[in-house]
């Protein structure tokens, strides 16, 4: 049994609301992740997603190789071991999502969770929101796995009129509707399976063998002529492009997004962890392996570009789904490559669309208290309708998502943890399933710097038009 620890800051807690509280986050039978693996490659299914494979490569080539890449893990390692301990943590605390997570923080500090509540219903319609954009991008990546599959991605040639407007049709309104509905059937299937049965199994087969494919196809990259001036150009460090404020923001902006702090899918993978779990050690874990990832996908696509002399001046879908797919045309054993990479893109989409449909499907749950299997099937029917009504709209879409929508729900979660449990609260949770106490300066680290930070990525997304 999880019980309210005495608290040390001033408030005036009966001990029967204490008690209330005591039962209230109780674990009793929910469903959770088996083991500590399971836990972390979910969290890193999470936070590998396209910003890993069609955004990095280009900041790291736009920015100038390790000019950009020493910002970025700079600003990883702060946003790690602020945030997304935190909302591990704070998930846990509560044993639910962020709607009953927050409600349970204004709770204990005013005995009033409606508060809580409704402000967590923000986070909530984040996450669904932008699962149900991610939905789109992600039938893209379905369609173009099966066209690599079956040869017919290259029937085309290398005619970039036909290549683009393969993918200018697949992007239109109502361009790609059955793709995209297979792509919420898969995702609809696993999550009807449970967070063991159905999100750790999944995590526990793609995320292996996203990196073993990436690895694979990064060797190949490295014995094919002229790949070596991408990774000259990858591993140059050029002192006064560190100079240049815009370089640090944008770092910042792409180490913010690619650890998926937002107040729900790493705060709801959290709620289903143990009090045995270390919390600090398996955000690290999840800091890493997402770093690797990306790391990866630099390795693999601009060497990828400097084999052919072409530059790599463009990111986003452009890149993955016009120019790879003529570059990989010409390489031999294209056909292979071009299955191999999709389907490795393919399994790093999947692994985030799970990790996005699981608060809305948990919050379903608790507020409708419906089984398993029918709230994933009312939160699939949303999601496959209104994906397929904003396939021509769905960069618009994304991006007022990730520009207001992902730093007010990771502020937020902030504040509620740091705050509103406050100080003596917070740690006790972080410091669960540790045998050495978190550092002193975590909490005044994230009251002071991380907090601000979240607004700061707010003012500056919406200043520069996105910044992640």
């Amino acid at each position: 049994m999880i019980s309210i620890e005495k608290f040390k800051d001033k408030r005036n807690v009966s001990g029967e609301f204490r008690e209330k509280v005591e039962r209230d986050i109780r674990m009793g039978n929910r469903d959770g992740f088996k083991s500590r693996t399971g836990f972390v490659l979910a969290c890193i299914g999470s936070a590998v997603g396209m910003g890993n494979i069609w955004r990095f490569p280009y900041m790291v080539s736009e920015w100038g190789g390790m000019t950009f890449l020493l910002p970025y893990v700079l600003f990883v390692i702060l946003i790690a071991s602020t945030g997304v301990i935190e909302e591990m943590a704070l998930g846990r605390a509560a044993k639910s999502g962020p709607i009953r997570a927050f409600g349970k923080c204004t709770e204990i500090r005013t005995g009033n969770k409606r508060t809580g509540e409704v402000i967590g219903v923000i986070p909530v319609l984040g996450s669904l929101a932008l699962a149900i954009g991610y939905t789109v991008v992600v039938g893209w990546i379905f369609k173009y796995a099966f066209l690599a599959i079956t040869g017919g991605l290259f029937r085309m040639g290398q005619d970039m009129d036909a290549i683009g407007g393969l993918f200018g049709g697949t992007a239109s309104s109502f361009g790609n509707n059955l793709w995209q509905v297979i792509a919420m059937i898969v995702t609809g299937v696993i999550m009807a399976y449970g967070i063991a049965g159905g999100i750790e199994k999944a995590n526990k087969v793609m995320m292996p063998l996203l990196f073993v494919l990436f690895l694979g196809l990064g060797a190949y990259i490295f014995t094919l002529p002229g790949s070596g001036h991408g990774y000259r150009y990858i591993f140059t460090l050029n002192p006064q492009g560190l100079l240049n404020p815009r370089l640090w923001i944008y770092a910042f902006g792409q180490a913010f997004f690619s650890l998926s702090v937002a107040g729900n899918g790493t705060l709801i993978y959290g709620s289903y962890l143990s009090d045995e779990e270390n919390i600090p050690a398996s955000a690290a874990r999840v800091a890493l392996f997402d770093t690797i990832a990306a790391i990866l996908a630099a390795l693999v696509i601009i060497p990828a570009m400097a084999t052919t002399g072409a530059k790599l001046d463009q990111g986003g879908p452009g890149l993955l789904f016009i120019y790879l797919p003529n570059l990989i045309r010409s390489m031999p054993g294209g056909t292979l490559i071009a299955i191999i990479f999709f389907v490795a893109v393919l399994f790093a989409g999947m692994t985030s669309l799970l990790n996005l449909y699981e608060a809305p499907i948990a919050t379903v749950q608790e507020k409708l208290h419906l089984g398993r299997v029918p709230a994933c099937a009312v939160i699939g029917i949303i999601g496959a309708a209104v994906s397929l009504l904003i396939q021509g709209i769905v960069s618009d879409w994304m991006d007022v998502l990730s520009i207001y929508i992902c730093p007010l729900g990771a502020g937020l979660a902030g504040i509620m943890f740091f705050w509103v449990f406050g100080k003596d609260y917070a740690e006790t949770q972080v410091n669960k399933g540790r045998e050495k106490k978190f550092s002193k300066w975590f909490v005044p680290v994230c009251r002071y710097i991380y907090i601000p930070v979240c607004v700061l990525v707010l003012i500056l997304g919406i200043a520069l038009g996105g910044i992640g």
